[in-house]
């Protein structure tokens, strides 16, 4: 039986954008494109769990959503990559905030390694968060939205790197993520019966903290092509963090319900 989603064509624009009585997730949370996104999504009124390997960090955001928005927040220990911790950080989600309406799968990692030097640890690690996380977090999410017969909406943080080849060092990341925008379209086949709705977001490169740290690793023969790859851009600037998090208040509002099983490209024009 497949439950269909609700004709919001008569609401208001205010009540569209609105999240407030939602209650979300955001894993990677605590610094870069998650908390960005997590602000935004608090902003617009969700109660967040910020869901981070650091848990020190991930409260510490949680606390700043609270003083700022008036919402609920709390943050958690979680590592994607161990399905016990995801299952935790969803059973605190549920009985601290009252439930989950909103599951964002941002954590992610991405080491640069040449193809003919990656071990294959590194290979597995990357894999491990990037896509098994994405699988952990997204069945706990729909567990949790199916079993209060409510729905909810499932936003994947993609990658450019989820389209198109990259900088040099990259093939793991690379693989992992045409690995999530495939798993994107499947759950939400999978999905659609249960009101739950799946979509991805793709960014460009941003200046994250982990996007930085991961250029100077390696200076200085690959970091110039890798950044020329990373930062070419028809709008005449590189993205914030901010521009990704307003794509993903889109998908987790009402004003994308007759979207399901798409990937955004946020790429200011990247993948043209």
């Amino acid at each position: 039986m497949t439950t269909a989603f609700a004709d919001v064509s008569a609401a208001p624009l205010a009540d569209l954008l609105s999240l407030t009585g939602r209650q979300a997730v955001v894993t990677g949370g605590a610094q870069g494109l998650g908390k960005a996104i997590a602000f935004r999504l608090a902003e617009a009124g969700a109660n967040v769990l910020i869901g981070d390997i650091n848990a020190e960090k991930a409260q510490a955001v949680a606390d700043e959503i609270t003083k700022r928005f008036s919402v609920r927040s709390l943050g958690v220990a979680m590592d994607v990559a161990d399905s016990a911790s995801v299952r935790a950080g969803a059973s605190s989600a549920v009985e601290e905030l009252g439930g989950i309406d909103i599951w964002v799968n941002n954590a992610g990692i991405f080491p640069s390694v040449p193809v003919l030097q990656t071990p294959d640890d590194t290979w597995e690690q990357v894999f491990a968060v990037n896509t098994r996380g994405v699988f952990n977090g997204s069945r706990e999410a729909a567990r949790h939205m199916s079993s209060g017969n409510g729905g909810g909406v499932i936003i994947n943080i993609v990658s450019t790197a989820g389209f198109t080849g990259t900088a040099p060092g990259l093939s793991a990341y690379v693989g992992s993520k045409h690995a999530v925008r495939g798993m994107t379209k499947q759950m939400a086949l999978e999905f659609a019966p249960l009101g739950i709705r799946v979509l991805g977001v793709a960014p460009t490169f941003v200046p994250t903290e982990g996007n930085m740290a991961a250029a100077a690793a390696h200076p200085p023969s690959g970091t110039d092509e890798a950044m020329a790859v990373m930062t070419n851009s028809l709008i005449g600037r590189i993205g914030t963090p901010d521009d990704i998090a307003r794509v993903v208040l889109f998908c987790a509002s009402d004003l994308s319900t007759i979207m399901t099983g798409s990937t955004l490209l946020a790429d200011a024009g990247q993948t043209i």
